[in-house]
């Protein structure tokens, strides 16, 4: 298997992917959601957004956390345009959201051209309770097809997750298990290219290598992006494979 790492801004790198050269789009990107106010969502930072004050880790945030909600669906319509034109048919595009950005994010989806087929949720049992109301204990994953499904293939994947961030080890604010994404990454055939527009600390990529794929990443933050570059060689030098990456 081989990965490749760009460093720099997702829509600026998607534009050089060429057409129809990805099999899936599995990705996380900045929710911009965090508030109950247009300034909490817009004025703060992830960091402040997303960790709680008396979290024991310190790590870093990360760009991209400053959009409304109309030009989130904007912005993220634009990528995901992008990303199917690079993607053959068939191909799914795995979206995460929160739930307040889950309605948005299916908007974009459809208006990029993907026909939404639904949404699965992840669930967290170790999340953050709320005061006299229900647990904030799920976030969302968003998926759709470029033309239809491929029904050649035996695949029978499942429609909700359950488990909680890392919590050793841990080196991403959000960070999603790495168990979840080994199943996410199935939807691509095997010996085929994922291709993640938000790589943050790779956990994408490292569970596309690991499941027999190829894997395309970008990633804004130069922090996040070493932190990407050094799991995705830790991955593929434990199976003995050549490196294709990184590009910078």
């Amino acid at each position: 298997m081989t990965y490749t790492l760009h460093r720099g801004d997702a829509l600026t790198v998607l534009k050089t992917i060429p057409d129809e050269s990805v099999h899936a789009v599995i990705t996380d990107p900045p929710y911009n959601s965090g508030g109950r106010t247009s300034s909490d969502r817009t004025g703060r930072t992830a960091r402040a957004k997303y960790v709680t004050s008396t979290s024991a880790h310190d790590l870093q945030t990360f760009p991209g956390e400053n959009r409304d909600q109309r030009s989130y669906r904007s912005w993220l319509t634009d990528l995901l345009t992008e990303a199917y034109r690079a993607a053959v048919e068939h191909a799914v595009a795995v979206v995460f959201s929160d739930w307040r950005q889950e309605p948005t994010t299916s908007d974009a989806l459809q208006m990029a051209g993907w026909t939404w087929s639904g949404t699965i949720p992840w669930i967290k049992p170790a999340s953050r309770p709320r005061k006299g109301g229900f647990k904030q204990a799920s976030e969302f994953i968003t998926w759709g097809v470029k033309g239809s499904l491929d029904r050649s293939r035996d695949l029978y994947l499942p429609g909700y997750f359950i488990a909680s961030q890392p919590r050793k080890d841990r080196v991403h604010i959000t960070q999603k298990p790495i168990e979840v994404m080994q199943q996410l990454v199935r939807i691509c055939p095997e010996d085929g290219t994922v291709l993640d527009p938000f790589t943050g600390s790779g956990s994408t990529g490292v569970a596309a290598l690991r499941e027999g794929r190829h894997f395309i990443g970008v990633e804004l933050s130069d922090h996040y992006a070493a932190v990407a570059e050094r799991r995705l060689q830790a991955e593929m030098t434990q199976d003995d494979f050549v490196l294709a990456g990184p590009e910078e």
